[in-house]
């Protein structure tokens, strides 16, 4: 195993790092929009909310996208694994062609979403203003956000994980600095700038992924020019949308773009029913999801070790490396669960008094839920791990159908706790339906992890080539 278990942490280490700064940067606008408030709670409460209801509006837009990395990542790796640089270059084109592409049109169709997304989302008037101020100028920014989709996961495909880590490092650092000062300005002795308060927030995120898209076409030219010579070209990207190449890519990809709808429906439902409660429910939910999310995206580098392996040996034929990638992406995993459940339990209070002035209300309310963060890690290790290994084997029917069963496991089991508890609205600030969403978001995470593990041995290990007649490889 100590070769394998090389390679597993020579993947995830690095993803490991820089995802460490993805939720630092949601913390970092959520503190300060948090200390921006000046006249009370609700102010302070509206200006958490209205980030987390903006930042929610792109999960709704850019996780439907999120084939172009998952898809790419699984077709590169099984391309690397087979030896064939040249598919792997071309399938990059028709990523970045295709991510060109979806941007335009998204920027085209900005305000009918947005009038359209606060059909179905309940706020207050002053969240969903500044929710609104936040999308229209962040909105400018996706271009660079779905192309470095596509860059991340032929990166890993590629069983390159320290390249998008320098990429996800410009991004998020430019993206926490950038935003601070955008926001709240600075002064030197010859230069004062009074910042431009809650509008600074997204004009930050827009310089640092343009930043980050820099910072990647620079590695692919100094790094890859020769190994996709002659394969990635600019006719390519033109024809992004013809071809056999590019009716396999929308084949697997289809399947993906409906998994992503499942979950903008589970983080539609968690925000927006919280949000129907008031603006501190909203507030409290909003931070909960982000202290869940910081396991997620550690346990994400296994996940994508598990991505980048399990395609390779795929590529190459090789069941007998598959199953040793997988029982040694599962054993870290496990090991980081461990530490996740004592981080919880440890600093969950004084993470969440970072975010905020207001130690009354939003935090203390966030305090009445530790239970839930320290369950999660639990069934979410085993969760993401296996959609990695799924990504890579380009197994993307049965994630989809996981999804569909979970996302209706979610609203089911929210339901159910919140009739059991048969809850006031007007009590606690929504306390009794908050409880009900964790539990929902904890049995979601449990179906999946049921059925991905059932359908392994069927739908993954013969794409390596196992015969199951001939007993377990």
């Amino acid at each position: 195993m100590e070769n394998i278990n090389k390679s597993i942490l020579k993947l995830a280490v690095p993803s490991i790092l820089a995802n460490i700064t993805v939720p630092l940067v949601g913390l970092v606008d959520m503190a300060v929009a948090g200390h921006l408030g000046t006249s009370g709670t609700m102010e302070t409460a509206s200006l958490i909310g209205g980030i987390a209801v903006g930042a929610m509006l792109f999960d709704l837009l850019y996780w439907n996208f999120g084939f172009l990395r998952a898809g790419t990542g699984g077709l590169v790796a099984q391309a690397y694994g087979g030896g064939d640089m040249a598919q792997a270059g071309k399938i990059l084109s028709r990523a970045l062609g295709l991510a060109l592409m979806c941007s335009l049109f998204l920027i085209a169709v900005q305000v009918l979403f947005v009038k359209g997304a606060f059909l179905v989302v309940d706020c207050s008037p002053e969240v969903r203003e500044l929710a609104a101020r936040y999308f229209y100028i962040r909105i400018w920014a996706a271009p660079a956000t779905l192309s470095l989709m596509a860059f991340k996961g032929w990166f890993i495909g590629m069983q390159d994980a320290v390249s998008p880590m320098v990429t996800d490092l410009v991004v998020n650092v430019l993206n926490a600095g950038v935003s601070i000062i955008l926001a709240l300005g600075f002064r030197t002795r010859g230069f004062s700038f009074d910042g431009m308060g809650f509008d600074g927030i997204a004009w930050g995120t827009v310089a640092a992924q343009y930043s980050g898209l820099l910072a990647a076409a620079f590695i692919l030219a100094v790094r890859y020019r020769k190994k996709i010579a002659g394969s990635f070209e600019a006719a390519d990207m033109l024809s992004s949308f013809a071809g056999k190449g590019a009716r396999e890519f929308f084949s697997l990809n289809l399947d993906l773009f409906l998994r992503s709808l499942c979950l903008i429906c589970i983080y539609i439902g968690f925000t927006s029913i919280a949000a129907s409660y008031g603006d501190l429910a909203l507030a409290t939910a909003a931070i909960l999801m982000k202290l869940m999310m910081l396991f997620s995206y550690f346990t994400d580098g296994f996940a994508y070790a598990a991505e980048a392996l399990a395609g390779k040996s795929i590529g190459a034929h090789n069941p007998a490396h598959l199953m040793l990638a997988v029982r040694g992406v599962f054993n870290w995993s496990m090991i980081l669960m461990v530490m996740a459940v004592v981080v919880y339990a440890l600093c969950t209070t004084a993470f969440v008094g970072l975010l905020t002035d207001d130690d009354a209300a939003v935090t203390d309310a966030a305090g009445k839920y530790l239970i839930w963060l320290m369950t999660m890690p639990v069934l979410g290790c085993a969760a993401f791990v296996w959609d990695g290994i799924f990504i890579g084997a380009t197994a993307a029917k049965p994630m989809r159908n996981a999804m569909l069963l979970s996302t209706v496991f979610f609203f089911l089991s929210y339901f159910v706790w919140t009739a059991l508890a048969g809850h006031d609205r007007d009590a606690f600030f929504g306390e009794s339906a908050i409880h009900g969403l964790l539990f929902g978001y904890l049995v979601h995470l449990a179906v999946r992890v049921i059925y991905l593990q059932a359908r392994f041995r069927k739908d993954v290990l013969p794409l390596a080539g196992h015969n199951p007649d001939a007993g377990q490889a």
